[in-house]
């Protein structure tokens, strides 16, 4: 990645490291990786709220599914993860206006060798947990090491090029990485994760779930909850960083509370009943014709559609490649061509989507045409290991959008399948090896699933025009869980929202070595060398060039290898709120960021 730009207002320290010639070390405000901060030092707010904002009132939001514990990181369990993190500070905030730079939180300023070899923080001597004890570099240490020790499993290789951790001082703390990294996003990666309280943990079990809510410092408290009911959140009015710039303008509502539901269709009756203030649509024909009513036509509901600048959330029917059955590429894109994207945009969706049509759409990221120049050079060094077509042909989706497209796919499916080894036997679509039918179960779970339906039928449908038998099954949010984090399933409907700065998640969610890892977001099974050498490569780019190259090398093999079927995106979040929610009208891209609103009465 590009070099961290320095800041105009820096100490240069001379630091001798490790018996080895002085490093020059440089302390800032901002954590830039690429170009220089947007905010300057001493900035007063971010561009896309209102640090004017009135506080007060109470706003009531929706909730899905179940929980059993206040603990997010951990692999047991099911954690309420929304409430929580409104609970709990971390070292550095990253605005949405500039994804590539860190600004002070609990951490004042941050300290960085030319050498890239550590990441220091020095903490703000008024950062306080929420029973007025200091936040010290000993509670940092202590969070990190409960993240690896006894975290979710994903956070062993997150943070696997920390080599040790080191106090330097009460308020002060190093994070040395490992020799001969070249991982440039891992110093922001560490202003991200959330500090606990080792005093608060000093009796208890980081790794055990529990409905005891850990202490914090973040602007709210959990004040009371019934389990898989409600939580809900006090706004702290002793707030140590209410008047941070990165805290100017944010979490103004005085109550937050959350009522739960088994599905997102529900929550639109509790909208209209006034039992809830905002809810957003994710049904894109709820969102056309759910909403012609009193309450929307007289403006005491309101309808809003906000741009947002992330990479589309890659929604996607996922295979579990550890299965024999989906362990062939061409068995995989058979079954992907039978999909019918066309044919539910226009009937079901409104023709309000597009097409996922990489792991980044909706960005610069995506690969686009053939590979060339840097990205071919890398590629060619792993022809023997990807399909031929890869250096010849632009990747696309395949297009069904009339009914002789679509029976030119499915002939093409059958195909690819008679190659993979299997071919019709009584009318079923069989591996000849075996004997063994191709039947396939996906599934979905209940904060979505009945909305799925519709979009599974002709699904279904299609693939039984070719011998293959498939079956939906819609599950309580909690036992799909448990089900994706055991590796029980074949095929699922998943969604990934991927960085705008791809780097070490990628490791999670494509890398070999978190494939057996229970817990994992490498939930499709892929452990493919060529991706490893891809995702490795992309981490420790020192250039952009190489790391542009090295990104779209990657996207284009994780597409070519149909690990999963991608299903769709808006470049908008839908909202309706009550009237009496407000929210800063900026030209910024911000999405829907409810904690940056406010009640006007």
């Amino acid at each position: 990645m590009p070099k961290i730009i320095r800041n105009s207002l820096i100490l240069l320290l001379c630091l001798t490291l490790s018996g080895q010639a002085a490093a020059k070390v440089v302390i800032t405000e901002a954590l830039a990786l690429s170009g220089k901060p947007k905010y300057a030092e001493r900035f007063s707010f971010f561009e896309y709220v209102n640090p004017n904002a009135p506080k007060g009132g109470k706003i009531t939001l929706p909730a899905y599914g179940h929980f059993d514990s206040f603990n997010p990181f951990i692999f047991k369990g099911i954690a309420f993860s929304d409430g929580i993190n409104l609970t709990l500070e971390s070292l550095g905030y990253t605005p949405v206006d500039d994804q590539t730079t860190a600004y002070p939180l609990l951490a004042k300023k941050f300290e960085i060798p030319d050498d890239h070899s550590f990441i220091g923080f020095i903490l703000n001597e008024k950062a306080r947990f929420t029973d007025g004890s200091p936040v010290t570099a000993d509670d940092v240490i202590f969070s990190f090491n409960a993240l690896l020790e006894k975290g979710a499993p994903l956070y062993k290789i997150y943070y696997q090029d920390v080599e040790r951790v080191e106090k330097i001082g009460n308020n002060h703390i190093r994070f040395y990485f490992r020799k001969g990294s070249t991982n440039r996003e891992l110093p922001l990666i560490l202003t991200q994760f959330k500090i606990f309280s080792a005093k608060d943990f000093a009796d208890k079990d980081f790794a055990a779930p529990s409905l005891i809510p850990p202490l914090g410092s973040g602007p709210y408290t959990i004040e009371k909850f019934e389990v898989n009911k409600f939580v809900e959140l006090k706004r702290n009015p002793d707030y140590w960083g209410r008047d941070l710039s990165a805290r100017k303008g944010f979490f103004n509502f005085d109550t937050v509370r959350f009522e739960f539901y088994q599905d997102t269709t529900v929550t639109l009756q509790a909208l209209f009943a006034g039992s809830l203030d905002a809810r957003e649509e994710y049904i894109a024909k709820i969102w056309v014709s759910g909403y012609d009513n009193k309450q929307v036509r007289t403006g005491n509901i309101i309808k809003e559609a906000i741009p947002h600048n992330n990479p589309a959330t890659l929604q996607f029917f996922g295979f579990n490649t550890r299965l024999e059955k989906f362990a062939d590429r061409r068995v995989r894109e058979a079954i992907g061509l039978a999909f019918n994207f066309e044919w539910a945009n226009e009937k079901l969706f409104y023709n309000q989507y597009a097409r996922l049509y990489s792991l980044f759409s909706n960005t610069e990221l995506a690969a686009s045409g053939l590979p060339r120049g840097k990205e071919k050079q890398i590629l060619s060094s792993f022809r023997d290991d990807l399909p031929p077509d890869i250096f010849e042909q632009p990747f696309t989706l395949p297009d069904n959008g009339t009914p002789q497209k679509q029976r030119q796919n499915l002939r093409r499916a059958v195909s690819l399948l008679r190659e993979a080894g299997y071919d019709f036997v009584d009318g079923k679509m069989t591996n000849l090896k075996t004997g063994q039918p191709l039947e396939i179960e996906v599934l979905g779970n209940s904060a979505n699933g009945s909305s799925f339906t519709r979009v599974m039928l002709p699904f279904i449908e299609n693939l039984r025009k070719i011998g293959i038998k498939m079956t939906f099954r819609n599950l309580e949010v909690n036992i799909f869980k448990n089900r994706l984090d055991n590796f029980e399933f074949e095929m699922a409907i998943l969604a990934y929202q991927l960085s705008n700065l791809p780097g070490n998640e990628q490791k999670e969610m494509w890398g070999s070595q978190s494939a057996g890892i229970k817990g994992s977001f490498n939930l499709l099974g892929i452990q493919n060398p060529v991706v490893d050498h891809l995702i490795d490569g992309l981490i420790n780019a020192t250039r952009e060039e190489d790391y542009l190259a090295y990104v779209h090398a990657l996207d284009r093999v994780i597409m070519r290898e149909h690990y999963f079927i991608p299903q769709w995106f808006s470049p908008t979040q839908r909202i309706a709120y009550n009237k009496r929610l407000k929210h800063q009208k900026t030209t910024v891209k911000t999405g829907v960021d409810i904690h940056s609103w406010w009640l006007e009465e």
